[in-house]
């Protein structure tokens, strides 16, 4: 199983709505995001920077390559393309981070 972290931006002012809707997430895309391997999944906020912070563990990173051509991931993010930095097809701006230490 791989770590994955990740960074995103969230627009300014719209930490509760992001919230809200996290709160509220699809249960048919949560039962996506697990079907292809994800688990223990968490998103951070720095308030200060409005930086989205992504951690998740994953058995396989070759399935979460998949993601984006899946309606269901496209219709989330076009959900959400409102409130955070986005691309041209509504999936967030997002930055893999390297792993520099862990604890198990």
């Amino acid at each position: 199983m791989e770590r994955i972290a990740f960074k995103m931006k969230l627009l300014p002012g719209c930490a509760e709505e992001y919230k809200k809707r996290h709160d509220k997430i699809w249960p048919h895309l949560v039962i996506l995001l697990k079907e292809t391997g994800i688990s223990d999944y968490s998103i951070f906020l720095d308030e200060e920077t409005n930086i989205l912070f992504g951690v998740l563990k994953a058995d396989k990173v070759s399935e979460i390559d998949k993601l984006p051509q899946n309606l269901i991931m496209q219709e989330w993010w076009e959900y959400m393309d409102d409130i955070m930095e986005t691309n041209a097809d509504s999936s967030p701006v997002s930055t893999l981070l390297k792993d520099v230490f862990y604890l198990p």
